[in-house]
């Protein structure tokens, strides 16, 4: 597909998957308009660490998921719409879940009624693969039941169920893209790759919640391929398809994958704090992701090593950043 000159909106642009999306979608020459939630500071969000060229390309709108009025202006105009925008946090799920039911089920009901009122072309949704739960077979294929362990994996589940109602109902041509433990440059501090870096590269020993979870990392390059893929293939409308990479790793062996690429001895303690409610807690994820291949003709191609170091060196040059915004939580 020919991206140049396509009208496209990306909701939630300011965030770590977003914002590697809009660099991309700029890359490919297409126009691209950035909705951010809109704060006191003014502050974009990662948009701000994107390049200056790609940043000069970009139509910025600041505004809320929330108010119908603002995601209806913002998908005017737009052909295709990238829906990433969401409260993301399991910790803050817990502490605010009314505030995460409304912006991920009713922002995308706003967004979903604002595409269908536009008449776009193409809407990727994104999902998560918190909305499985632990896994009950692995790997985990798109039928797997989901189980909301979590407010914030119940509040995707709701979204991506509004997402496959408006396919179902009125025809909306929508994509729904239920990403794997993306990782890479700009995600949160919260998030355990960084959580592991940040400390080792601070502290003399790494605070962790429980080592035994299993996930299954995706670089986050290869999670905006398959996001881009999912427009770009006639037969992914109306479907729901993971992106994951079809690897498992405990959270100790990720300790141990990063120790071994940054030659480096890590010490580690289990802390109570960081440990999630007990049957909160996700045990096991493993995608199948033979339909993204086979639907779409996408697969990852970065590895984990390989996506570790890249995530590593960027961590070292923002040290300071990420030590002054690392949670206590782990998302």
């Amino acid at each position: 597909m020919n991206w140049a000159g396509r009208n496209v909106l990306v909701t939630g642009a300011g965030g770590f998957i977003g914002s590697h999306l809009v660099e991309e979608l700029v890359a490919r020459k297409a126009n691209v308009r950035c909705l951010v939630r809109y704060n006191s500071r003014g502050s974009l969000g990662w948009l701000e660490d994107i390049g200056r060229e790609a940043y000069g390309a970009i139509e910025i709108v600041q505004g809320d998921l929330r108010d119908a009025d603002t995601v209806l202006a913002a998908v005017k105009d737009r052909s295709v719409v990238f829906h990433l925008g969401a409260i993301i946090s399991i910790p803050f799920s817990y502490v605010a879940p009314g505030e995460v039911v409304a912006v991920n089920i009713d922002g995308t009901l706003n967004v979903l009624n604002a595409c269908r009122t536009v008449g776009v072309e193409r809407v990727v949704h994104t999902s998560t693969s918190e909305v499985y739960g632990t896994a009950q077979f692995v790997p985990i294929d798109e039928s797997h039941p989901l189980q909301g362990q979590s407010p914030y994996s119940a509040s995707k589940i709701g979204a991506d169920k509004l997402a496959e109602s408006y396919y179902l109902s009125f025809n909306l041509p929508v994509t729904t893209v239920r990403p794997f433990n993306t990782f890479g440059p700009r995600q949160s501090a919260r998030a355990v790759i960084p959580t592991i870096m940040v400390q080792m590269l601070t502290k003399a020993a790494v605070s962790l919640g429980s080592l035994t979870p299993t996930r299954d990392f995706t670089f986050v390059t290869d999670t905006v391929a398959g996001m881009i893929r999912a427009v770009e293939a006639p037969d992914s409308v109306g479907r729901t398809i993971n992106l994951g990479s079809g690897r498992e790793i405990s959270i100790g062996q990720l300790v141990e994958a990063i120790a071994r690429i940054s030659g480096k001895k890590i010490e580690v303690e289990v802390q109570e704090l960081r440990l999630r409610p007990k049957n909160s807690e996700v045990k096991r994820l493993l995608s199948d992701n033979r339909l993204a291949r086979n639907v779409m003709g996408w697969q990852p191609a970065v590895t984990l090593d390989e996506g570790l170091l890249q995530t590593l060196r960027w961590i070292e040059g923002r040290l300071d950043l990420y030590r002054r915004a690392q949670s206590e939580y782990i998302v």
